[in-house]
């Protein structure tokens, strides 16, 4: 009997590569995601790839009915939990709306878990715990202080998790705290597809490369760092897909609570990345240097021992697949899905 996981936020950037390993693992998989940051033609792309049939529901973790429905109708055996809100800009101007679907969304869907007696969740969390702790690598029991509020909204469900299962032992829950998740699917059907301008680093230097923007701003080159720009873990989605499907693994055969890093342990920096993207593309990035952005760290990393011992789980692929694969994407779908 193929095991049955529910993944919210299952058509997202991180969510959606997930899904394809979690099929290709013979898992059943059944995915909810209210679509407010993703397309329904993820849907079309995850059945492509893995040539099975996707279940999938459209609506709200903070929707109870959404979500006994489902419990019900599905049988889920176990929760994959990747929606949530994470521009951390947007968080700082708009914390209500991030308390709200973030950590009351999180509440909600631990408590319906409960009801229907699902115990074992896979999160998703966020390096930003950390905050500056005033050191570059991060391992796991670096001290937490998140200096946004998108890193007080994974922290806080990060401690409630720890508090459930303090309640009730029969909980089993990973923590996962990723770097800075980078690259496509191998195929150029599934990438990062952000609305509006790019948060991160890779899809905007993408988008410069397909001539859709006009140069990226990099921010500060006054850093502490070899060549002055910030520097970060950059880690392969495919490598953080398989992560989450380590840690479920492990989740099924002991009743743990496991807090782990998903990282490289090497970082890497912006113009580091800005050269191996015009390797990959053969295109020439235009970039400006700009004033640095409050709350930008020089640089951080993780420390992925524990990861490796926990889950057998290492990160395979280096800057220049993420490069190759991020710009096969970019090429294949100029506007995204």
């Amino acid at each position: 009997m193929n095991k049955k996981v529910l993944v919210t936020g299952g058509t997202g950037y991180i969510g959606s590569h997930t899904v394809v390993q979690l099929l290709a693992a013979n898992y059943s998989v059944v995915i909810l995601d209210n679509l407010c940051n993703s397309s329904r033609e993820v849907l079309n792309r995850i059945e492509l790839l893995s040539g099975k049939k996707v279940d999938f529901v459209e609506g709200d973790i903070r929707n109870r009915d959404v979500l006994q429905t489902t419990f019900q109708l599905h049988g889920i055996d176990s929760v994959i939990h990747f929606a949530g809100l994470k521009a951390v800009g947007e968080s700082q101007t708009q914390p209500l709306m991030y308390y709200d679907n973030n950590v009351n969304g999180s509440v909600i869907l631990l408590e319906e878990m409960a009801k229907a007696n699902i115990k074992t969740i896979v999160f998703s969390s966020s390096a930003t715990v950390y905050g500056d702790p005033g050191y570059s690598q991060y391992k796991e029991d670096t001290p937490v202080a998140p200096i946004n509020v998108y890193g007080r909204t994974k922290l806080m469900v990060e401690d409630i998790i720890k508090d459930l299962k303090n309640s009730d032992a029969s909980w089993r829950a990973a923590l996962l705290r990723y770097f800075n998740p980078v690259g496509a699917h191998a195929s150029g059907q599934m990438g990062e597809n952000p609305s509006g301008i790019p948060n991160n680093l890779m899809p905007f230097v993408a988008q410069v490369a397909v001539g859709k923007r006009e140069k990226l701003s990099v921010y500060g080159n006054d850093y502490n760092t070899p060549d002055g720009t910030g520097k970060r873990d950059y880690i392969h989605v495919e490598d953080l897909a398989a992560g989450h499907l380590a840690a479920l693994k492990v989740l099924e055969n002991q009743s743990e609570l496991l807090t782990l890093n998903l990282g490289t342990g090497k970082p890497n920096s912006v113009l580091e990345m800005i050269h191996a993207f015009e390797k990959a593309s053969g295109k020439k990035i235009n970039y400006e240097i700009v004033a640095r952005r409050s709350g930008d760290l020089a640089e951080y990393y993780a420390d992925p021992t524990l990861a490796e011992k926990v889950l057998g789980w290492q990160a395979q692929l280096g800057i220049d697949r993420m490069c190759e694969d991020t710009w096969r994407w970019q090429m294949n779908n100029p506007n995204g899905y």
